[in-house]
C-alpha cells in the first residue's frame, strides 16, 4: 500500500490536486494506494492528539494509521516561507517514535508558484525524514510554476511534469 499525503490543510489546495494526479499514476500502474488529505486533521490536534494526548484522539489516530500502514509514501509538498508547512512538520511530529514511519520508503513531490519548485522544502523534509529513519528516493520531483500548468479541476497540463511524475512512480514501486 502506497499513502499519498497532501501535505497542507489548506482548502482546495494545490497540493491535493496533485495528490490526485499521483494516484491517477498509480492506479495507471496497478498499485494500491490512498490518499492522506491533510486537511482532513482535527482543528485542534496540536494540543488534543500530542504529547500527554498521544493515542487519545480517534480522528487523528485514523489519519496516523494511514501513514503507519503503508509500505511506501509520497509527499506531496508545497513550499511555505522556504520550507514546508509547518502542519505537515506537526503531524510528523505526532506520529509514533520511534516506528510510525520508519523504515518506510518515500517520494518527494515538491509545489511551488516560482522558479524553484520547492527545492528548500524538499531539502529540509529529506532531512526530517532520514532523521526518522525514513529512506528517500534520490529523484525528487520538483513542478515549478505550478499555477501555470495545473487547473482548478485538477488537471496536470505539463507533458514533461506528467512524465517525470510518472517515471517517479515506475521507480517507487521498484524501490
Amino acid at each position: 500500500m502506497i499513502t499519498i499525503i497532501a501535505g497542507t490543510n489548506r482548502p482546495n489546495s494545490r497540493a491535493r490536486r496533485v495528490a490526485n494526479v499521483y494516484a491517477h499514476l498509480l492506479a495507471e500502474l496497478g498499485a494500491e494506494h490512498q490518499i492522506l488529505d491533510l486537511l482532513e486533521l482535527p482543528i485542534d490536534f496540536a494540543t488534543s492528539a500530542l504529547y500527554a494526548n498521544t493515542g487519545k484522539h480517534e480522528e487523528f489516530n485514523r489519519l496516523v494509521q494511514l501513514a503507519s500502514s503503508a509500505d511506501k509514501l509520497v509527499f506531496v509538498v508545497p513550499e511555505y516561507n522556504c520550507s514546508f508547512p509547518g502542519v505537515l512538520k506537526t503531524f510528523i511530529d505526532g506520529l509514533p517514535y520511534p516506528g510510525g514511519i520508519r523504515g518506510k520508503k518515500a517520494a518527494l513531490v515538491g509545489l511551488s508558484t516560482g522558479t524553484q519548485g520547492g527545492i528548500l522544502a524538499l531539502n529540509h523534509l529529506t532531512d526530517v525524514l532520514m532523521y526518522l529513519g525514513t529512506t528517500v528516493l534520490p529523484t525528487r520531483m520538483r513542478l515549478p510554476l505550478v499555477d501555470q500548468y495545473l487547473t482548478e479541476e485538477g488537471e496536470l497540463q505539463h507533458d514533461l511534469y506528467k512524465q517525470l511524475l510518472r517515471e517517479q512512480a515506475a521507480e517507487l514501486l521498484a524501490f
